[in-house]
């Protein structure tokens, strides 16, 4: 079964072929993604009207492009995934109405498909792929959560952010300090000039006893730091200042959010007595947090799965992916009802297995 994928939450649009088979992993056979970064740097983040219009543009030449990649045709496709939610509602609707469109126009199923569960089954798209059960740290933009996986499907909530996730923590703290959109990357490149031990920053809901996480605490200690730093320089902005000062603030944010990603994911696996992790999610292609979840896993014999890493990102491979997997597990069929909603919150928890 071909099942083509299109994904088109946010400011990425990305189109996937996979392939299930008897047994084993689905296959990805071709992927093509445009991201909308430059565009949208001029504002400093996402502006979704922007957003949805740019998707109408790139989406059809995405399909023929994958399409032509894999040496296939439409009539080929037996099934079209898309992303139902969450994202932004007129980002999703393009998708969900392209799918759709689609669907009708060759008389084959359609799927939405759960983002956050493209994520979280990404890994299985990486040439080592993680096997059930297993503890998944999944820090994706505005959301951070630790779960225990036992299937595709089976997904238990063990702790979640309260407010601000870490992928904000990143960005904000980085618009903060005058870095250009996406700022997480952008900070993340900079705290590898920097002492991770310069500034003394809070490390939010460490010790609470739960595996919940808060960083809207940290992005407002990191506003504080710049200002002093500022002020004791003499300076008009952050960005005046010398350029080890500034990456020193830098790294100690970076330090600050990964060793709660690290110290609750190691929570988790005690707790649950699992001996796999699977991090997914943007914030899951930093190299500071892949480094010490390898190395601390490592004294405990606890294998670590990621995605590729140019798969971390939003894609169409993992919504194809999850559709596939889905399917091939029977626990949901593709419909021929073409009238579609989209779901721009919608909880992970509450989808059906």
């Amino acid at each position: 079964m071909l099942v083509l994928g299109i994904e088109s939450s946010c400011d990425e649009t990305g189109v996937a072929l996979v392939r299930t088979r008897v047994q084993g992993v689905p296959e990805l056979l071709s992927h093509a993604l445009y991201s909308q970064i430059e565009m949208h740097q001029a504002f400093g983040g996402v502006v979704p009207e922007l957003a949805s219009r740019d998707h109408i543009r790139r989406v059809i030449p995405l399909v023929q492009e994958v399409l032509g990649t894999a040496g296939r045709t439409l009539a080929e496709v037996d099934v079209v995934a898309y992303t139902r939610g969450p994202g932004l509602a007129g980002a999703l609707l393009v998708g969900a109405g392209v799918a759709c469109a689609l669907g009708a126009a060759l008389g084959k199923p359609v799927l939405g498909v759960h983002h956050l569960e493209g994520h979280l089954l990404s890994p299985f798209l990486s040439s080592d792929p993680p096997e059930f059960p297993f503890v998944a740290l999944l820090v994706s933009g505005g959301h951070t959560q630790l779960m225990r996986v036992d299937g595709v499907g089976r997904y238990e909530i063990l702790g979640e952010t309260i407010d601000d996730a870490a992928g904000e923590a990143f960005d904000k703290s980085a618009k903060l300090m005058g870095l250009p959109y996406p700022g997480g990357p952008h900070l993340a490149r900079l705290a590898l000039e920097g002492n991770p031990a310069a500034y003394a920053l809070p490390r939010p809901l460490l010790h609470s006893g739960n595996l919940d996480f808060s960083f809207a605490g940290l992005k407002t200690a990191v506003l504080v730091q710049s200002q002093r730093m500022v002020a004791a320089a003499g300076v008009v902005r952050f960005e005046n200042l010398p350029r080890e000062n500034q990456a020193d603030l830098a790294a100690s944010t970076q330090a600050a959010i990964v060793e709660v990603l690290l110290k609750k994911s190691l929570t988790a696996l005690e707790r649950t007595g699992l001996q796999r992790l699977v991090v997914a999610g943007g914030v899951g292609a930093n190299r500071d947090l892949r480094a010490q979840l390898d190395a601390a896993c490592a004294k405990r014999k606890v294998r670590v799965h990621y995605p590729e890493l140019h798969l971390c990102t939003d894609n169409g491979a993992m919504i194809a992916m999850a559709a596939a997997m889905r399917l091939q597990s029977g626990i949901q069929t593709a419909s021929t009802v073409y009238a579609f909603d989209v779901k721009p919150r919608w909880p992970l928890d509450t989808i059906a297995p």
